[in-house]
């Protein structure tokens, strides 16, 4: 976290900013001074940050406090943008033939087909397990994530399911 300082406009000093200087409910603002949104929550080295529109985590190296409120780069409407278009790419990374990772990031198969409530995921193994598409969660880079362990996916398959190849 950095904090710009002006003294008379000509010195400009940069210092670390303490964690416990962004608390929930301060104000993000532009570098124009123009609202971005609000702290909602802090997680570690992010905040969850509320705009207009979404919330999203964003790295507490994001933002500087200068005058009791955080600053950020961008401009509410840059942010929501950013934002939707990352919600677009990681929902189109929902589809048959993505590869499917485990909660601890380990490569568990790949999609097999995809309903509006639901998703099957062929395993490894050569057996499939159907899960709720709210299970699921598409990431930029293409690949899905389901909310479960590799382990825990493969046991909720069992063999009766494996056998029906279901």
């Amino acid at each position: 976290m950095r904090q710009a300082l002006t003294k008379l406009g000509l010195l400009t000093l940069v210092v670390a900013v303490p964690a416990g200087a962004q608390s929930v409910g301060m104000q993000i603002v532009d570098t124009t001074g123009a609202p971005v949104g609000t702290v909602t929550a802090l997680n570690g080295n992010n905040l969850q940050v509320k705009t207009d529109k979404h919330e999203v985590m964003l790295p507490r190296s994001s933002f500087s406090l200068g005058n009791g409120k955080l600053h950020f780069a961008m401009t509410q409407a840059q942010l929501n943008a950013e934002i939707e278009k990352s919600v677009a790419a990681a929902a189109a990374s929902i589809t048959a033939g993505a590869t499917v990772k485990g909660l601890q990031g380990t490569e568990i198969g790949k999609i097999d087909s995809v309903t509006d409530t639901d998703v099957v995921i062929a395993l490894a193994s050569g057996s499939k397990i159907q899960v709720a598409r709210t299970g699921v969660r598409g990431n930029a880079d293409g690949t899905v994530t389901v909310g479960l362990t590799a382990d825990q996916l493969k046991a909720s398959a069992g063999p009766e399911k494996a056998a029906s190849g279901q």
